[in-house]
């Protein structure tokens, strides 16, 4: 994806954007009808009884208005509900939720064209034969308020509760584990070494890397005719002390700022390149429901599901010919082992006292082994250190020798299969 297409992407989904596309709709169907009330003859205007539509728009804005703001509170204390009890990196799935921007958008749009309508016919632009397209234009959003408030009813009964975000969170990272350029790299993370003899290229600013224009770092490979090499990816923290990419090539300013600014740079990290982000808060989510405080065990289990769909879908991730970078531009893989820990670390910390967070670990773990049998390392490594804070944080013999036994079974041998 080049530049300004992830610009516009990310415009379309702020929640004024539909709002003011929808707004400027109203708008120009109330004065429409102004332009186009030739068009209907006055002998039809006269059956048609449109006279009413005065009373009609006058009702519509003020139910429009009290509606928007409805809508509008419980879309704030659904983001307050996340933030509080869920975890506060999952609200801008939240505010990007299509449904909620569509609902908020039809109600403002409405109230708005309702008070041009009202504010026109005030003037008497309209006419007898226009007031039939006014009339028309009425009924029509009449209409879409209807279906629109229907959705929004049964959208609003789950939206931010715990189960509605974890899928969320879900998608998020299924799918940004699709664009992946690589499939997941097993083993332990390598260190970077760079050539001694290359160029290397650094950025001036500190944040997060949310997307990487690979087309325009394939524009400067090619131009100079040898390979780049990406070292910083999308979720990396950079500065200007770490490197970005190198080659081993010399390269002038400009093709070193049409590098650097191939990298977009933020304050904080997004879902869509990250898939170790949506793993990341999956993690948070369940570390929040195994606090003392919330002490809910279940939506944990939820998050090892989750989780774990998530990561068998790194695994069976191929890079189709739409994913793969550039010919002379190198893309570094994600670590399995980093996207396990990011999600099953918290979990293994602070459920390491509870029986049922514990088994269900070591099963998942297990699962994903017999996804991709290359895998199996990692997974080991991981299930013997939430087997070993199990055991500390157990305080029932039972508890630690039925945890101990399931984790011999599965891991002594090989993996097997475990319901």
């Amino acid at each position: 994806m080049r530049g300004w297409q992830w610009a516009v992407r990310l415009l379309t989904r702020q929640m004024w954007f539909r709002a003011g596309l929808f707004c400027v709709f109203a708008v120009l169907l109330a004065l429409a009808s102004a332009f186009l009330g030739h068009t209907i003859s006055y002998d039809f205007a006269a059956k048609v009884g449109s006279k009413s539509v005065d009373g009609i728009l006058n009702l519509l804005a003020s139910s429009m208005l009290a509606v928007t703001t409805f809508s509008l509170t419980a879309m704030v204390q659904a983001y307050a509900g996340a933030t509080s009890n869920i975890t506060p990196r999952a609200v801008q799935l939240l505010i990007d939720d299509s449904t909620s921007q569509n609902a908020l958008a039809t109600f403002l749009g409405s109230f708005l064209f309702a008070i041009v309508g009202i504010i026109a016919l005030s003037t008497g632009i309209y006419g007898n034969t226009g007031r039939v397209i006014l009339y028309a234009g009425t009924i029509l959003v009449i209409l879409f308020i209807v279906v629109t408030f229907l959705r929004w009813i049964q959208h609003i009964a789950r939206f931010g509760r715990v189960s509605d975000t974890i899928d969320r969170v879900e998608r998020a990272a299924t799918d940004a584990v699709r664009r992946m350029m690589q499939a997941p790299r097993f083993g332990a993370t390598d260190s970077v070494s760079v050539p001694n003899d290359a160029s290397v290229i650094h950025h001036e600013r500190i944040g997060r890397i949310t997307h990487v224009d690979l087309a325009q770092i394939g524009e400067v490979a090619d131009a100079i005719g040898a390979n780049i090499h990406l070292i910083s990816i999308p979720g990396h923290l950079v500065d200007p002390a770490k490197p970005l990419a190198w080659v081993r090539a010399t390269i002038d300013d400009d093709q070193a700022c049409l590098i650097r600014d191939a990298f977009t740079i933020e304050h904080h990290r997004t879902f869509d390149h990250d898939p170790r982000f949506g793993l990341v808060v999956l993690g948070e989510i369940a570390a929040r429901a195994l606090s003392p405080a919330v002490n809910d065990p279940g939506t944990a289990i939820a998050v090892i599901e989750a989780g774990t769909r998530v990561l068998a879908a790194a695994l069976r991730h191929r890079p189709g010919e739409e994913q793969s970078p550039p010919a002379r531009v190198t893309v570094p893989p994600f670590a399995f082992s980093d996207m396990i820990e990011d999600v099953f670390r918290p979990i293994a910390r602070d459920g390491a006292g509870t029986i049922e967070v514990g088994l269900r670990l070591q099963k998942a773990l297990a699962a994903l082994v017999a996804v991709d049998e290359r895998a199996s390392a990692d997974c080991r490594n991981e299930a013997q250190d939430a087997v070993d804070r199990g055991r500390t944080g157990l305080s029932s013999e039972r508890d630690i020798d039925d945890l101990s036994r399931l984790h011999h079974t599965l891991w002594s041998k090989g993996v097997a299969e475990a319901s």
